[in-house]
């Protein structure tokens, strides 16, 4: 996590996005992640990880499939933020910022 030293020399750790935001972002990157690794790159605990991703799901911002002995994720784009002051924005507003184009999305240069 992130540290910045506070007006009165006290170090505080607070990063811009939550974790909520974070494992959003990790499972849009790659939706067949291991929610142990997603863990590891969010800095939770896998426990953590099993909770915001059930958070995710029951707001209908994320939607897991098994297969086979795994689980994918599907990301819901659409899915708005939730806090008043930025609720009429979609949250893949925010994926695209921090999440690759896949190709075929890609608009070809000419």
């Amino acid at each position: 996590m992130a540290t910045t030293a506070g007006e009165n020399g006290n170090a505080r750790n607070w990063t811009f996005l939550t974790n909520h935001g974070h494992v959003l972002l990790a499972i849009a990157r790659n939706p067949t992640a291991r929610l142990r690794d997603v863990a590891d790159e969010v800095g939770v605990t896998e426990r953590a990880a099993q909770a915001i991703v059930a958070d995710l799901e029951a707001e209908g911002y994320l939607q897991r499939t098994r297969v086979g002995r795994r689980n994918e994720y599907t990301v819901n784009p659409s899915g708005h933020f939730r806090h008043p002051a930025e609720a009429d924005r979609q949250v893949g507003d925010l994926l695209a910022l921090f999440t690759p184009v896949p190709a075929v999305e890609r608009p070809e240069a000419g």
